[in-house]
């Protein structure tokens, strides 16, 4: 029975080491019924950490856990499930081959003389997918859903298990804005019946937008929780990273130089339209567009990955055609793919390696490669980019995904690009991890590099560009100064081109 005024969970006094590096050390966090309480840090910070030990997959060196003031010990993710704690990963964890009430029902079939009773199962599809979605069919193949479906079939799974705490680990990493509002609203409706949740999120307006408390980790430490109503999105930053939330956003003036690219009616069919537009030495380059605008498929097509259709493009004057990324990267332009994950690291590789990999040519004579410049290379963009990593020979993925990005952009750095093209560089990385970023673009630019920052979040390409295009449904349709933009101008330009044949606008 529950402790009486006891929290439904806590967890006291927790720490965890990893092969010499210390993840957690002396961590308090406590949720109470029907709360939702937010998790924030940055990458590296220890949440992900202290919710794989409380959902069994780590084991703790110290600290205690307990549900309903009962010390409780889970030895693995079906322990804590089986006591009314469930957790949702960034993937789901669906299969995508089944259907959804395959997927709600995995492992927990009706069934009768070895039978399956296909209407029992549709039933409580039904019944499951009642609370949070009404629309999806049961009978529709989880793979054929949009990742807001999928994610709300994960939801529902979750709470077919009877939870009384739910874990979001990321929950809107993927999701549109509109989405991102259904989800926030489903959550709050979760509240309202009872079920408490941890949500884990980077983006600090959802926090506010839904929690009951904050607790904020930093380097594996406790550091405050604090009640939402009564702080700010300025203390828990600086909570966060120990500084305030006006260093991150300060552009730093620079002169701009001559013109380093020029694209001129570029088009792909399906993609984009008849694109032009320049890019000089010195600038940052702001590309802002809703998903589905083109930015990316324009980044892959100047980059050499996929062909276009028609126009051409110009690098400090000279027309090149790039049949592939290497065509690109021989002439020094360099890409910072939208997924990190799938497009820029090389899973398997370690830190050296993957810093490393584009410039193996120069670093190499005869077909030899050497390595001790190798070893030099990446000691200095390791230092030059404060890239948080134990050795050159850590692998990749033990990095927080901000050093994962910051690695990434050494290896671009270091073949000294004329031109680099930044496609959601921040996407999914904390705010001092951001902030490591726009201070590296404001260097280059102040260098002499010439920038493209494709981004879908207006508060980043307001505050870090130079000069803003803005793309919708495959069309450029307006371009400005910084200085002249602004939220409502942007989203003006993007509502007033809906109709059909919309064209660029000059501000």
């Amino acid at each position: 029975m529950p402790a009486a005024n006891a929290p439904l969970l806590e967890m006291r006094a927790v720490s965890k080491r990893f092969s010499g590096v210390q993840a957690l050390s002396d961590v308090h966090f406590r949720v109470e019924r029907g709360e939702i309480h937010a998790l924030v840090g940055e990458n590296g910070a220890g949440k992900s950490t202290l919710i794989k030990i409380l959902s069994g997959l780590y084991s703790r060196d110290a600290g205690s856990i307990f549900l309903d003031g009962q010390e409780v010990n889970f030895r693995d993710p079906l322990e804590c499930q089986l006591a009314g704690i469930a957790v949702i990963y960034q993937d789901f964890d669906l299969a995508p081959n089944l259907t959804v009430e395959e997927n709600l029902l995995l492992g927990k079939e009706p069934a009768r003389w070895s039978f399956l009773r296909r209407r029992r199962m549709t039933e409580l599809a039904v019944e499951y997918m009642s609370a949070v979605d009404r629309h999806i069919a049961p009978a529709a193949l989880v793979g054929s859903l949009t990742v807001a479906q999928r994610q709300r079939v994960a939801i529902a799974k979750a709470l077919s298990t009877r939870a009384r705490l739910l874990v979001m680990d990321e929950p809107t990493s993927a999701l549109a804005a509109e989405e991102i509002e259904r989800l926030l609203e489903l959550i709050r409706t979760l509240k309202q019946g009872g079920t408490s949740v941890i949500y884990i999120s980077h983006k600090l307006d959802e926090v506010f937008a839904v929690a009951d408390q904050i607790t904020v980790l930093r380097d594996g430490k406790y550091i405050a929780t604090k009640e939402a109503a009564q702080t700010s999105r300025g203390e828990i930053v600086s909570l966060m990273v120990g500084r305030q939330l006006q260093d991150f956003f300060v552009r730093q003036p620079h002169s701009e130089g001559e013109v380093a690219l020029v694209v001129r009616g570029l088009s792909r069919k399906g993609a984009f339209s008849d694109i032009s537009f320049q890019l000089r030495r010195g600038e940052i380059l702001g590309m802002y567009g809703l998903k589905g605008a083109g930015r990316s498929e324009l980044a892959r097509v100047i980059f050499g990955l996929d062909r276009r259709d028609a126009g051409e493009i110009l690098l400090e004057g000279a027309r090149v055609e790039f049949h592939s990324a290497n065509d690109a990267i021989r002439h020094r332009l360099g890409l910072i793919p939208e997924d990190r994950k799938t497009q820029g690291l090389f899973p398997n590789m370690d830190v050296k390696e993957n810093t490393s990999l584009v410039s193996l040519d120069e670093l190499s004579t005869r077909s030899f490669l050497n390595k001790k410049e190798e070893q030099r290379l990446v000691e200095e963009y390791i230092r030059r980019l404060q890239i948080r990593a134990a050795g050159l020979a850590q692998p990749i993925l033990d990095l927080s995904g901000g050093n994962q990005q910051k690695v990434i952009l050494a290896r671009w750095l270091a073949i000294k690009p004329r031109v680099l093209i930044l496609d959601e560089p921040t996407a999914g990385i904390d705010v001092g991890a951001k902030a490591e970023i726009y201070r590296l673009m404001a260097e280059l630019a102040a260098q002499g590099l010439g920038l493209i920052l494709i981004t879908s979040e207006l508060p980043e390409v307001l505050a870090v560009s130079d000069r803003i295009l803005v793309m919708h449904e495959g069309r450029l349709v307006a371009e400005m100064d910084a200085e002249q933009a602004s939220e409502e101008r942007i989203m003006r330009h993007i509502h007033s081109s809906k109709m059909e044949g919309a064209q660029r606008e000059p501000v």
